[in-house]
Order: structure tokens, then sequence, then C-alpha cells
């Protein structure tokens, strides 16, 4: 499941094609927005971004299109003359440049306004998007200590997009042991210094997954693996997805357990847990 940095490097795909340049072709398959298609066209695309999950298209006569892939849908960017082969559903169709930015599958597609768009329900629950609103530390910090956040377990509040939008499993694996943090911790229970360090670590980890494409482990760390002539998926990450491994930084065996529902993975050394203490 693509979680905020897999999302925000689509968004980022499909400006580079539409954001500008004029519009050749907007289809839509539900009737419902196909009456807006020929307003559309004559208008361009001036901004293509995400929030958590939610891709957001925005046109200059002031329409945003909203669209969420939910378990199947996926967007395609392609060569207009040139669809591509598969056997999922179009749904809808933009077109410029030569190039052509097509959704299959997704089934959740609406159209409003910069001003309506806080009322589209799947945003309307979300906390601000890690990679596309500014998030400061010091924002960080503010929300981990408001009341509806300071008292939970960290491992089920970063995978809840009220907080912050964009952490999916991998990322909270990676971002609580950069962090030193045990799941079972809650917010009110750390210390300032914790509290910056894991605001720190939020931040830079998911901009280090988008800018390396899902990459989470540390360059020296993952340049031995590559040595050794390890595949990508044995040392893309730090500790998601290898347990019974040794930790990179211990070298204690990395643990799996069942955290909000999910697998999560940490070093019970490098994250020494609450009970524990």
């Amino acid at each position: 499941m693509p979680e905020g940095p897999e999302i925000r490097r689509v968004a980022d795909r499909l400006g580079k094609v539409l954001v500008g340049a004029p519009l050749t072709q907007v289809w839509f398959a539900f009737p419902e927005l196909e009456s807006m298609a020929g307003r559309l066209t004559r208008s361009r695309v001036i901004g293509v971004d995400c929030w958590g999950k939610a891709l957001l298209i925005t046109f200059a006569d002031g329409h945003v299109l909203y669209s969420h892939n939910q378990l199947y849908g996926v967007w395609r960017v392609h060569r207009s003359d040139r669809s591509p082969t598969t056997g999922r559903v179009l749904r809808a169709r933009l077109a410029a440049k030569g190039h052509t930015a097509s959704l299959y599958s997704a089934s959740d597609i609406s159209l409003w306004t910069p001003e309506t768009l806080r009322q589209q329900p799947f945003l309307a629950r979300l906390g601000p998007d890690l990679l596309t609103h500014d998030v400061s530390t010091e924002d960080i910090v503010a929300r981990l200590s408001e009341p509806r956040f300071a008292g939970r377990g960290l491992g089920g509040l970063l995978l809840d997009q009220g907080f912050y939008a964009g952490i999916g499993n991998y990322l909270r694996s990676e971002i609580l042991f950069y962090a030193g943090l045990a799941p079972r911790q809650r917010p009110k229970e750390l210390s300032d210094a914790q509290r910056s360090r894991l605001a720190d670590c939020m931040l830079a980890t998911i901009h280090q997954a988008y800018r390396e494409a899902g990459v989470t482990n540390r360059p020296t760390w993952r340049k031995r693996l590559q040595q050794a002539g390890k595949c990508r998926a044995q040392w893309r990450f730090a500790v998601f997805n290898r347990d019974n491994q040794p930790c990179h930084a211990c070298g204690t065996l990395v643990l799996r357990e069942t955290i909000a529902s999910r697998r999560f993975y940490r070093c019970p050394e490098c994250q020494l847990d609450q009970e524990r203490v």
C-alpha cells in the first residue's frame, strides 16, 4: 500500500505533464463529472498536490479535482498516442503536451473549489500533510502536546491520519526506530528532548522516503548490504520487514509485533519497551 511519499511522487509526475500546458482532453467516466469536461478542457491545470492518499488537481477556473485511489486505483502517465495495456477500468483522463494522465479503477472522484474542499468527507478527517503543508518541528511538538493526542500510544498515533497525513506502516516503524522510542510510549510521557527528536525524525524520515523512492535506511548501513549483493528489499529499510535480523545500530535481533492491528518492527535494545523500564 503506497504511503505519503509515494503519493507525493505521483503528484509530481502528473504535475510535470499537466501544469501550465493547454489541455487537449478532459474526460470522465462518471456522468456527473463529464458535464464539466468541456469547461475544464478550456482551462489549465495550475497545481497538482496530495493530501494523505488523496490527489488534488487544481484548475485555473477555480475547480479542484479530488481523487482517492483506495485499494485498486492508479494514475498512469503515458504518451497520448500509446495507452497502457491494462485490464483496469479507465475512470478519468487529462491530456496535455502530447502526454496523458489516466486514472484507472478508482471510484472516489469529485470536483470541489478551494473554499469547499475541506467539506470533502475524507479530507475533513485529515491532519496536515507532512510533505505538502510546510509542517515544522515546532508544529509537530505542539500537536503532540494536544490532549487528543498526548495520551495515545505512539504506535497507533502515527497511523492516525487525523494526527498527520502521510505516515503509513513502514514509516511508523522507521520513525520510531530512529527516534529511539517504543510503540507503547505516549507523548505525555516523553521529555521535551524526546518529543523534539520524534518530530525531527518524522520529518527527516518521510522526506528521505520521498527523495529516495521509499528508501529509509541510512546510507552507510545499506551500502554494506549493497556491496554484499543484497537485493533492494533487503537494504531498503532500517527495521521494517527485518524481523530476526540484526539491528544495524547494535546487533540485537529485530522484533516483529502487532501494534494497532498492523505489523510493527523494532529493535528491543534501541527502543526499550516502557514496560521494562
